[in-house]
């Protein structure tokens, strides 16, 4: 008996430090969700303003103006940005964008040629164990995200469709939505100026707002120096702002995963610990039940 208690003793130690652990990765986890979740909310507005923008220029514009709003009529070669983390213990956030993500690229590949570019160390491991073709990833920059970090990325994703090397890219990230819920998107980056199938990044869905963008922002457009100068530098703005936006809700939505992870944790050593003490204190008033026996035992037959 008194070997069990020991083991149970020992048991109750190891949670409580695993709990230590849990508790502080909480609270370190809460402390950086705040901080993305207040960058989220203040780039919001303005990400939601320069999409609205371009959707109205869309309209009033001939999108054969610029190759970034003309869409081809057979879609042969697709980019896709899929956007994780660099770490784990985020409960299924990476693992719950990865799987859309590759489910729609084994979907794609019947008819079409795929190239991934990632942004996470997760998603570029998957992606390699999967032997998808990984055109470029990085790394390090999903944890306080600054613009100047993104503007590589927006910039080789613009560069490859202008080029003509990809007909459409994608964009695969997890849209902030709450602490407790995080939604995992996949949405058409580029051509842009096509909202029919499009949900904005940063969860404002640009089919809801269509007849707003119709009727409110349908206004009469005058380029200076010409349309084609014009667009050519607003749109690969816009695109640096989308893909810098999409990391950013991704980044505010890991957070919050891994506080409610390391908070469900924490949560469940809590619970264990309780089993344990009430099956130690089992153990131990049995063992001093079995001691008085015996005692009892040993009286009786001195006595006797």
């Amino acid at each position: 008996m008194g070997v069990q208690t020991k083991a149970i003793k020992r048991r109750i130690k190891s949670v409580k430090n695993t709990r230590k652990i849990t508790k502080a990765m909480e609270l370190v986890a809460a402390s950086k969700m705040r901080k993305a979740v207040n960058s989220v909310l203040g780039t919001r507005p303005y990400a939601k303003l320069a999409w609205e923008t371009v959707l109205s220029i869309g309209k009033v514009t001939d999108t054969s103006l610029h190759p970034m709003l003309h869409s081809k009529d057979e879609v042969k070669n697709v980019l896709v940005l899929l956007i994780t983390s660099d770490r784990g213990l985020a409960g299924g956030f990476n693992s719950n964008i990865i799987r859309m993500a590759t489910n729609k690229i084994t979907e794609m590949s019947k008819d079409k040629n795929i190239k991934v570019v990632t942004i996470g160390k997760r998603g570029a491991d998957t992606i390699k164990r999967k032997d998808i073709e990984l055109l470029a990833t990085f790394n390090g920059i999903t944890n306080n995200t600054k613009f100047e970090e993104v503007l590589p990325i927006g910039r080789m994703l613009v560069d490859e469709f202008k080029n003509e090397n990809f007909d459409e890219v994608l964009i695969a990230y997890t849209d902030y939505v709450s602490v407790i819920t995080q939604t995992p998107l996949i949405l058409k980056l580029l051509p842009l100026g096509t909202p029919e199938d499009v949900k904005e990044i940063g969860g404002v869905d640009s089919a809801d707002d269509k007849d707003d963008v119709s009727e409110k922002n349908l206004l009469e457009y005058t380029f200076e120096p010409s349309p084609e100068e014009v667009l050519d530098k607003i749109l690969p703005r816009l695109v640096e702002t989308m893909v810098y936006q999409a990391v950013l809700e991704s980044s505010a939505s890991e957070h919050a995963a891994r506080m409610m992870a390391m908070k469900s944790a924490s949560d469940n050593a809590e619970d264990m610990i309780e089993d344990l003490t009430f099956t130690y204190n089992q153990a131990r008033q049995a063992g001093i039940t079995q001691e008085i026996a015996e005692i009892s035992s040993g009286k009786a037959a001195l006595e006797g």
